[in-house]
């Protein structure tokens, strides 16, 4: 499988506070990436680097062997196709459900109206909210505007597609809604980079689990080894109490 991301020696940090350290890892075609770990070990802010939210103070990240942060590189491009769903949607409140989903298409990728509705539908469609598509965010759930969010990252037709914890601001009966349509995409193949508290999602879908722990990777392997026979003790002591989920 070839490398759509190339992660290098990347660090971050806000003022004298070390975030990341010396992040290294790849991002295959075609994988399902969980990074785990507790709130504050810097998996967020790792995902917003990739997307360029967050500046890297050094190392690089390169995508398709082009470094992301070279002067000559199209970052707008580079947004359409590394598409981000965040943990509190960020939906434009003034919008209905269709236009939330149409809108990037038509100023990022340049489609015409038309085109751009019929994919926003059929993305609407895939994620349950095609009954929904003239509601504004107001109108609905916190799982249904989730579902939009997705749609409208998908409808931009990306290559990778981050998540940063989108089921953290849900109703524990919303999240299940929202990972049945994540499994549902990598079922079908979609390369993810998944940041999430959902160990039972990591242990079943993931091809590859990321353990984070005060801004490094401590542990990565696949799900069975990570879950079942983790090598360091930061890995065990945090999983313990996930084991028998």
């Amino acid at each position: 499988m070839s490398n759509i991301l190339e992660i290098n020696h990347l660090s971050k940090t806000f003022g004298k506070n070390l975030v990341l350290k010396d992040i290294d890892f790849s991002v295959s075609h075609g994988s399902v990436i969980s990074i785990i770990g507790a709130s504050g070990s810097g998996k967020s802010t790792l995902l917003r680097c990739i997307n360029l939210l967050e500046t890297p103070t050094s190392g690089e990240i390169l995508y398709h062997g082009d470094n992301i942060q070279s002067r000559n590189f199209n970052l707008t491009s580079y947004r359409g196709k590394v598409g981000m769903v965040f943990q509190s949607f960020n939906l434009f409140a003034n919008m209905t459900v269709l236009e939330n989903c149409i809108i990037g298409q038509c100023k990022v990728l340049g489609k015409g109206r038309k085109e751009a509705e019929e994919m926003a539908r059929m993305y609407l469609d895939k994620v349950g909210m095609a009954p929904y598509i003239n509601a504004k965010p107001r109108q609905i759930s916190g799982g249904q505007k989730q579902r939009v969010a997705i749609a409208r990252a998908l409808a931009m037709e990306p290559e990778l597609l981050l998540f940063d914890e989108p089921t953290s601001a849900l109703d524990p009966q919303m999240v299940g809604e929202v990972l049945s349509v994540m499994r549902a995409l990598a079922g079908e193949g979609l390369t993810m980079l998944v940041v999430t508290h959902e160990m039972a999602f990591a242990r079943d879908v993931s091809s590859r689990v990321v353990f984070m722990k005060d801004g490094v990777i401590c542990e990565e392997g696949e799900p069975d080894q990570i879950f079942n026979n983790p090598q360091k003790p930061e890995t065990r002591d945090f999983l313990s109490r996930f084991r028998n989920g």
